[in-house]
């Protein structure tokens, strides 16, 4: 009987590393990829049973890169696997369809409930933070005010490679626009944002675990 298939998203080699180890324990680990990009690419060639995927990750966060898998494979099942402990974190991996959200101090402990409950078509939270994104979601089922949640993914995108230091010219390269689009973005986002300076929108990403410090 074959064993499910997963791929492995982290940019930090040493953690992937460890996990990869834990995960070949029990599943086909088909692959290892270090940035948002490569996870969607590779994800879409390869068409794994599971992604375990951190958020942080570099040109493009893993819940942009979930959303992005969606559109062509609504059923694509991911795990997050994250330093984030703040539950706004885990609803908006649950808002984009994520369907584990758990801790890497827990990894050994919880990854392979949260694959496992993934391959069954059930979602898995890890309970440090079970109880409180439940809770918000009983009282607002709605999608809360979220300044992140309300930008397009086209807005992340240029928000992401603008906190990470790229110039106009090679953000508008990477993603096929114009420089003036690029730009034009960057000034809807300061002023959907109210921010007044490039500086205060590289602090919004990195404060809302857009990109990494």
């Amino acid at each position: 009987m074959s064993r499910p298939r997963v791929l492995l998203a982290d940019d930090h080699r040493m953690v992937a590393e460890a996990l990869k180890s834990l995960l070949e324990q029990e599943f086909e680990l088909v692959g290892v990829v270090e940035d948002g990009r490569q996870l969607v690419e590779t994800a879409r060639h390869l068409r794994p049973d599971v992604i375990v995927a951190d958020i942080t990750m570099p040109h493009l966060n893993g819940i942009d890169a979930l959303t992005q898998l969606k559109r062509d494979n609504p059923d694509v099942r991911v795990v997050f696997l994250t330093m984030h402990k703040d539950a706004a974190y885990a609803r908006r991996a649950l808002d984009a369809g994520a369907r584990g959200y758990v801790l890497k101090h827990s990894a050994q402990a919880e990854l392979f409930l949260a694959v496992r409950a993934a391959l069954e078509g059930e979602t898995y939270i890890t309970p440090t933070l079970a109880g409180e994104v439940f809770h918000a979601l009983k009282i607002s089922p709605e999608h809360p005010v979220n300044p992140v949640g309300a930008l397009t993914p086209r807005q992340r995108e240029i928000l992401q490679l603008f906190a990470e230091g790229f110039p106009t010219k090679e953000i508008a390269s990477r993603l096929d626009i114009s420089p003036r689009t690029v730009e034009f973005h960057k000034y809807q986002l300061m002023d959907s944002l109210k921010l007044q300076s490039s500086a205060e929108l590289i602090h919004f990403a990195i404060k809302n675990g857009i990109v990494a410090v």
